[in-house]
């Protein structure tokens, strides 16, 4: 005969005292669970307590710790610690994180992923040039360009001049010599040049942050030597210098630190580094030394290659630009003398639309009557600049000009775009005759 079963949770003390008529009523009835319940856990249905089954806390701590081990285990046999895994997520160039050490200050830092997703404007991909564009470019290039020095050389010849003048000063009115940098600021500002020379993301000396506010910054500039500096320190250098120096000098560290940077970077890789283009739109910040440190002496140099204008034009697209400035490169580009990269930027300021003021009109008009002699085949870019000055300001011409025009395209003309130059100036009206209508009414 097999063994009778106890009935769950009973104790056998109690059921031994209690008699067989108890025990046949105490069968039938709902018995209380024994385990403890959290206060508020059970849901009621139909007016009775539903109660929820929940893992206990010993077994809870049991499977975390499992857990552990298994990852543990895992990261040993791949060999991926922890460790390794924190020196991973400190290299990686993003923006503030709760693992990561970037700099809090920079609100506009590059991702990576932002990087790789940018579009061909901002020059991550290689900027793709029109072999027949170039070559018409190169006809007017200056053909026996000046000797091109160095970043360093060009520092430290305007460091010497002005070393040299201030020297001069100092032993004039207090009859002693200019005293040498003490040697204790020069270890300090050696050791920044190895942290700017390695840096990829994250905060900067402090002893750098202060150098714009320092007299002798130019000298302290060079110490740190400039060339050596990575593409992201070139990028947080131009921050702090644009929103720290005055117009003239921030012009001086665009001219002699900035541009000849982003010009060896095209010629070398073909294309421009994505913290220096971010750089170049971060110097636009201030947009007088942008243009007088930048633009003016790129149209100046007449080496400026397709390239180069493509990559440093898609800048003026992106931003906005004060209508004075705008205007004062307009008329100073108009003025010097002619290469390809002039008529890029001309293009690209005339078409934002800007109400111009009718001096830089005039200025613009005479700069394409110029070339009513001019015997070399001009590149389309001519052409293009030419339509596009027409369709913008057609109605801000006087009739002279407007006939001298019309004129010029019977000596400079393209097959496809000259005809829509044409239009454009037959059909608009002049401002002359415009100004003639009320008098003609009285």
């Amino acid at each position: 005969m097999p063994k009778v079963k106890r009935a769950r949770g009973a104790g056998g003390g109690a059921e031994a005292s209690v008699s067989l008529a108890d025990q046949i009523i105490q069968g039938d009835l709902v018995k209380p669970i024994t385990r403890v319940k959290a206060r508020g856990k059970g849901r009621r249905r139909g007016g009775e307590e539903e109660e929820d089954e929940y893992v206990d806390e010993k077994l809870s701590r049991r499977i975390l710790e499992q857990a552990r081990i298994q990852q543990e285990e895992l990261e040993a046999e791949h060999g991926t610690g922890r460790e390794e895994s924190k020196k991973k997520k400190t290299t990686v160039l993003g923006p503030v994180s709760k693992d990561g050490n970037s700099d809090t200050e920079d609100d506009e830092w590059p991702s990576l992923e932002k990087a790789a997703t940018m579009e061909k404007g901002d020059n991550c991909e290689e900027v793709t040039v029109n072999m027949e564009d170039e070559k018409a470019i190169e006809m007017f290039m200056n053909k026996n360009p000046p000797l091109r020095r160095t970043l360093a050389d060009i520092i430290m010849e305007k460091i010497t001049e002005k070393q040299t003048e201030v020297e001069t000063v100092m032993s004039e009115i207090s009859g002693r010599p200019m005293p040498q940098l003490d040697p204790r600021v020069l270890e300090v500002y050696k050791g920044v040049r190895e942290v700017l020379s390695k840096y990829r993301s994250g905060k900067l000396p402090k002893a750098f942050k202060i150098i714009p506010a320092l007299s002798n910054w130019e000298q302290i500039l060079y110490i740190t030597e400039p060339e050596t500096w990575t593409a992201a320190a070139m990028y947080q250098a131009t921050r702090i210098f644009s929103s720290n120096l005055k117009e003239k000098m921030a012009q001086r560290f665009y001219n002699l630190v900035l541009l000849p940077r982003i010009r060896d970077d095209i010629v070398e890789y073909k294309r421009l580094n994505f913290h220096l283009y971010m750089a170049l739109k971060k110097a636009l910040f201030k947009p007088g030394a942008w243009f007088k440190g930048i633009l003016i002496p790129l149209c100046e140099s007449g080496t400026c290659t397709l390239r180069e204008a493509i990559i440093v034009g898609s800048v003026l697209t992106q931003c906005s630009i004060p209508v004075l400035h705008s205007g004062a490169a307009m008329l100073k580009i108009a003025e010097m003398e002619y290469s390809g990269a002039n008529s890029i930027f001309l293009r690209l300021l005339i078409d934002k639309k800007y109400a111009l003021p009718f001096r830089v009109v005039d200025a613009l008009v005479f700069h394409f009557l110029a070339f009513r002699t001019e015997q070399r085949t001009l590149p389309v870019l001519w052409h293009q600049c030419l339509l596009t000055f027409a369709q913008r300001y057609k109605e801000d011409l006087s009739s002279e000009q407007k006939e001298g025009l019309l004129e010029l395209l019977k000596f400079q003309s393209h097959p496809q775009i000259s005809p829509e130059i044409r239009r454009e100036l037959v059909n608009s009206k002049c401002r002359d005759v415009e100004g003639m209508q009320p008098e003609a009414m009285e």
